[in-house]
């Protein structure tokens, strides 16, 4: 007998769906980097190595663009994951959870301090390597840190989660563009004309309200590929593309509440008028009215919302994981003990444990102090402490600023196992302080 198929009785919120997909990507990707750690150090490890170096060719007619597959899924599928996260934060600050201006500026405020702060604190303990490695300790991983937070508690504030999940993202994000705008070396201006020139056709196209989601995503392509000749990163193009995706539908909100009204109305008069026997179904006006709401609702989506939901799973569950088998991996016998206390992974590892709970702790702080932003409703400064201890496991976004910051082969080794040991300190450290705090929250309320 098959499984009654379960309805939803309540409105499910954007960030619901995507924290839910986005945590359970980050648990799938932790999985998936043990498997790869343990391929490559197992007898089979030339085959992992085989894999990402062997080369994939795409071809324009004559032309043939030929790198190894670890570059298409770093740079393409990469972009995919910025894509989801820019337009995630795009939704919450223009009509989400963060569209009001006092709460906005506290995320910002914390996103800034968890840039800054460990970006100096680095760049002081390793003046030496000061170039751009320091973007692997001013990110964050917005996917580990909701899967820590699945792990914490299913009680936590939900606004807390907000906070958590956007300070993460604004992080990443501008951690991304600023590394390419400081360090970037273009290898072809005309191919960078055309990334910027598509880039101002789609600003074009949004101020006209057009909705054509296929020009905007084929607009999109033609930048993406623009950007990796130019040399430029492919994620750059997904966080530029979040930028135009239009957010507001062209349905208002009483047209639709009218017209879903109306048929279901004309639904529940026909089964008045034919009086079904008890156990009779009228399938055929019953599919009919279900084939009906799903248009309106499939119109009343906005362009932004009908991207993130097809797009989210995407990168979740397979830009994400592939990354991680493909970039996480190292050899165990490849690097000595004493090298992790050199100036560079230790740098990372207190940067990242210490310097960005620090830095986003005192810029939120200062904010609030000063008036201009406040701290989330329903949020104590304990459960905010735990949750920006959490940003400090940068885990893949970390990694994939370690991938282009440092290009030893030794040296990026070292930060690897430096991100990893920060992300596991960084968890515990989060995790403790979340269950204590809410712990102090439980016994106040009694």
């Amino acid at each position: 007998m098959a499984a009654k198929p379960t309805l939803v009785n309540r409105i499910v919120y954007s960030f619901e769906l995507f924290q839910q997909v986005l945590s359970r990507g980050g648990t799938l990707t932790i999985v998936v980097a043990l498997l790869a750690l343990s391929w490559l150090n197992s007898p089979w490890g030339t085959a992992w190595l085989y894999l990402w170096e062997n080369p994939l060719t795409i071809k324009f007619g004559t032309y043939g663009f030929a790198r190894p597959i670890g570059f298409w899924v770093q740079q393409v599928l990469l972009a995919l994951f910025y894509l989801a996260l820019g337009l995630e934060l795009k939704r919450a600050f223009r009509v989400g959870e963060l569209k009001e201006r006092h709460d906005k500026l506290f995320a910002m405020a914390a996103a800034l301090g968890g840039i800054l702060v460990p970006a100096a604190l680095y760049l002081y303990l390793a003046p030496s390597a000061a170039q751009p490695g320091w973007s692997t300790v001013a990110t964050a991983d917005a996917a580990a840190v909701l899967a820590l937070l699945a792990l914490a508690s299913n009680y936590l504030p939900l606004s807390l989660r907000v906070f958590v999940s956007a300070t993460a993202i604004m992080q990443g994000i501008a951690s991304l563009l600023l590394s390419v705008i400081l360090y970037a070396s273009i290898q072809n201006l005309l191919a960078l004309s055309v990334a910027t020139g598509v880039f101002g056709l789609l600003v074009v196209l949004r101020a006209l309200r057009n909705r054509t989601m296929w020009l905007y995503l084929l607009s999109g392509l033609v930048m993406l590929v623009s950007f990796l000749l130019a040399g430029v990163q492919g994620a750059v193009a997904g966080v530029m593309l979040a930028l135009v995706i239009p957010i507001y539908s062209r349905v208002n909100e009483e047209d639709f509440v009218t017209a879903t009204d109306t048929v279901m109305g004309q639904l529940h008069a026909l089964r008045m008028m034919k009086r079904p026997e008890p156990g009779e179904v009228m399938e055929e006006d019953f599919q009919a009215a279900a084939h009906t709401l799903r248009t309106n609702c499939t119109k009343a989506l906005s362009p932004l919302r009908r991207l993130q939901q097809r797009l989210l799973p995407w990168a979740a569950y397979l830009a994400l994981p592939l990354f991680a088998l493909a970039f996480v991996p190292f050899a165990y016998n490849s690097f000595a003990w004493r090298d992790l206390l050199g100036p560079v992974p230790l740098g990372i590892f207190l940067a990242l444990v210490l310097g960005k709970p620090i830095g986003m702790l005192l810029f939120a702080w200062l904010a609030s102090l000063t008036g201009i932003a406040r701290i989330p409703a329903s949020v104590g400064w304990g459960q905010l402490t735990g949750g920006m201890l959490l940003l400090g496991a940068g885990f893949m976004l970390s990694l994939f600023q370690a991938q282009l910051a440092f290009t030893n082969e030794e040296q990026l080794t070292l930060v690897k196992i430096s991100i990893y040991a920060a992300s596991a300190v960084a968890a515990l450290l989060g995790l403790l302080v979340l269950a204590v705090a809410g712990t102090k929250k439980e016994l106040t309320n009694t």
